[in-house]
């Protein structure tokens, strides 16, 4: 039985994804109702109770994670008594904005110029070295865009400073990138490598809203630089899974700007457009299973549904559309569900998710 720590629609897409492979889920999450707990156990406690950590590890082969704000302390406390995958390392590195930069410096991968703030007076030298804008955010806990403020004029430092709630925080150089990207990449325990084609992402609101796989144009040469800088996060790390690394391109090179040590939601496109899934993958990674082929089956786009229930006949009347809805409650800016399209060609891809838009919007 696989242990999975946190519940939401990442778990129960794993969970979807190992039940073909024999595979049985105990999840673990604060929160009762949590959406993978319609599929599998779910066991609900604190991450800070080692009774109730060492209760959900009896009987476990080993245990991952769906998110990366696990405690570190919990993931170290079931590694005592399971194997832990990918390892308690690795979240270690992605939890703290400060911590990742300096990781990914460390190895050679280019970020954003980047300055650690604990005070006012740190803040304002950092505006002073970076100028107009920056953006500032919280070292911890930030997601779809919470917990950072862009900084356009000396206007706006106190007002962000204020807001975000004080230290300990990072202020970021803006990077005029010309589109944002993504690697996935899987790691075996046994060091087997394997990567997905760079994607290309789109943002509203620090939301992600759809991606393109391959990314359009991709060259050799940017899919190369995406895997090297991939492979020295994971051989780093000794990691064993699935990592996400977002990047930006910028003058045909790549900048990251974080990772995340899970499945991830610019690969949900794997599902129906790649030979094997992210979920599938990191599953055999964990497992020590062979890993799958990565190659995209010709096109493929994911649009995610964010605060909406789309006519569900409508958006599954798009040609080669497959719709994947979480079972949440829909709330503005909530993640609900996705939509994947595959396609032979871009020009068939765009009309169809043009479509898909539409579809969409019209229940906004």
């Amino acid at each position: 039985m696989i242990g999975v720590l946190g519940a939401g629609q990442l778990g129960r897409m794993l969970a979807l994804a190992g039940y073909p492979l024999g595979q049985r889920f105990r999840f673990f999450d604060t929160v009762e109702g949590a959406v993978a707990g319609h599929l599998a156990e779910l066991r609900v406690g604190a991450y800070d109770d080692p009774e109730a950590l060492a209760r959900f590890a009896e009987g476990l082969e080993l245990v991952t994670y769906e998110f990366e704000n696990v405690p570190v302390a919990a993931a170290r406390s079931l590694a005592e008594r399971v194997p832990v995958f990918p390892p308690p390392q690795a979240l270690e590195a992605a939890q703290d904005r400060l911590a990742e930069k300096t990781f990914f410096q460390g190895l050679g991968i280019p970020t954003p110029p980047f300055y650690p703030v604990l005070t006012r007076a740190d803040l304002l030298e950092g505006v002073e070295r970076t100028g107009f804008p920056c953006v500032l955010k919280t070292r911890t806990l930030g997601y779809d865009g919470k917990g950072q403020q862009v900084l356009r004029g000396p206007e706006d430092v106190e007002g962000a400073w204020s807001r975000l709630g004080g230290p300990p925080l990072i202020l970021e150089g803006f990077v005029a990138f010309e589109r944002e990207l993504s690697v996935l990449a899987v790691r075996g325990r046994s060091g087997e490598l394997a990567f997905y084609p760079l994607v290309e992402n789109h943002h509203q609101g620090g939301i992600l809203r759809k991606s393109l796989a391959p990314a359009p144009g991709l060259t050799p040469q940017l899919q190369a630089q995406a895997e090297d800088y991939a492979r020295r996060v994971l051989e780093r790390l000794e990691y064993v899974g699935v990592l996400a690394i977002e990047l930006f391109e910028v003058e045909g090179g790549l900048i990251a700007n974080e990772m995340a040590p899970r499945v991830h939601n610019s690969g949900h496109w794997s599902l129906e457009g790649a030979e094997t899934s992210q979920f599938e993958n990191h599953l055999r990674a964990v497992l020590g299973l062979p890993l799958g082929s990565t190659r995209v089956r010709g096109h493929a786009a994911m649009l995610n549904l964010i605060g909406v229930r789309p006519d569900f006949a409508r958006v599954l009347g798009v040609r080669e559309a497959h719709l994947h809805w979480y079972g949440k409650e829909v709330r503005p800016g909530r993640k609900v569900g996705h939509v994947n399209l595959r396609a032979d060609s871009w020009e068939e891809i765009r009309a169809r998710l043009q479509r898909l838009e539409w579809i969409v919007s019209e229940r906004q």
